[in-house]
């Protein structure tokens, strides 16, 4: 393994421990009353703005009930399991579909169909990038003091650290969407070369 190979390792580290946090459903202060790490010692090693020592790492790990090699990236990725759906106390429904690869990781997420229209969802914010796509139902994306409703093959991205929060728009049925979720700075590439234009004469 090269000093490359090491330090991309460590740089990937930061968002395997958010994804691993976040699929305890764990807060970085729940996290730091159980570690004794602070949650902004927390904050900046999912941003890998700060590298990990291997006694930090050693906690967390026994923290989220993950190895050393899922951490490290060089466990084989495990293909998503129906056991691994998570359900919250808003009854919405969570399937992971990584297990902490690269500085990238994504969910699908089911809101359940709603009688009576909703409140304001209520908003978070923290580090790092978000897109999101709506694959079924209309989805209340509330974003700062913007109030959009996304439709089946709507997208959004935005910066995380802009308060957000999404509801299902109902009444109606059940909201499907996916999330990929990134580090602070992520942007998405596109790699499909513009189509030519009409040629001049």
């Amino acid at each position: 393994m090269t000093g490359d190979d090491v330090a991309n390792m460590l740089e990937a580290m930061g968002p395997r421990l958010r994804a691993a946090r976040e699929h305890r459903g764990s807060t970085l202060t729940g996290v730091s009353c159980a570690t004794g790490i602070s949650p902004s010692t927390l904050s900046r090693i999912e941003t890998s703005r700060r590298k990990p020592t291997l006694e930090v790492v050693l906690q967390l790990a026994k923290e989220y009930g993950v190895s050393l090699d899922e951490l490290a990236g060089t466990a084989p990725a495990a293909a998503p399991r129906t056991s691994a759906l998570q359900r919250f106390g808003d009854d919405k429904a969570v399937l992971p579909l990584t297990r902490y690869v690269g500085g990238l990781h994504a969910h699908k997420h089911v809101l359940p169909a709603v009688q009576e229209p909703p409140a304001r969802p209520r908003q978070v914010s923290h580090d790092g990038w978000e897109w999101l796509c709506v694959l079924y139902g209309r989805l209340w994306l509330a974003l700062g003091d913007q109030d959009l409703v996304l439709s089946a093959g709507d997208v959004a991205e935005f910066d995380t650290r802009n308060p957000h929060g999404v509801a299902n728009a109902g009444p109606g049925g059940a909201v499907e969407y996916l999330i990929m979720f990134g580090p602070q700075g992520e942007r998405l590439r596109p790699r499909t070369p513009p189509a030519p234009g009409p040629r001049a004469r």
